[in-house]
């Protein structure tokens, strides 16, 4: 019986050859080392970490102040001394706190991210967005 080539077999063009990351090395890509290849994640992350901690302020603001007029309705004013009047002050005291906390920390993350990229910015082989000038038809991409 002959063999079926259902995965075993390598074919004869590739039979001896080493692939793995050829891509790479025919596009002479370098990739940033040590902290600079961690500097775009770095920087969406904080980011998106001090927006969210943006809106859960905008959110906790306008929760404390609708606690605030629900309870003046009455007559009654939320910076009174009284039991009841601190406990609605200190509704969301740990949650602004948490917020401020994340939103600094996403500021101070997403300026480490920048400053990262912006130092390693003229690193060789860094920037894979180049145009190397090459003019690129239909026809060259359909193969024809």
């Amino acid at each position: 019986m002959e063999d079926s080539g259902t995965g075993d077999s390598i074919s004869a063009d590739t039979a001896g050859q080493d692939t793995v990351g050829d891509d790479e090395a025919r596009q002479g890509r370098r990739h940033p080392q040590g902290l600079a290849r961690y500097a775009k994640p770095a920087l969406i992350a904080g980011a998106v970490i001090a927006v969210v901690a943006i809106a859960l302020l905008v959110i906790i603001f306008f929760l404390d102040s609708f606690n605030a007029t629900v309870y003046s309705v009455g007559g009654k004013n939320v910076q009174d001394a009284t039991d009841e009047a601190r406990a609605i002050r200190e509704t969301y005291t740990a949650a602004r706190l948490g917020g401020i906390i994340f939103l600094i920390a996403g500021i101070l993350l997403a300026a480490a991210g920048a400053v990262l990229m912006f130092r390693h910015r003229n690193d060789e082989g860094q920037n894979t967005d180049e145009d190397d000038g090459e003019d690129v038809d239909f026809d060259d991409l359909a193969g024809q």
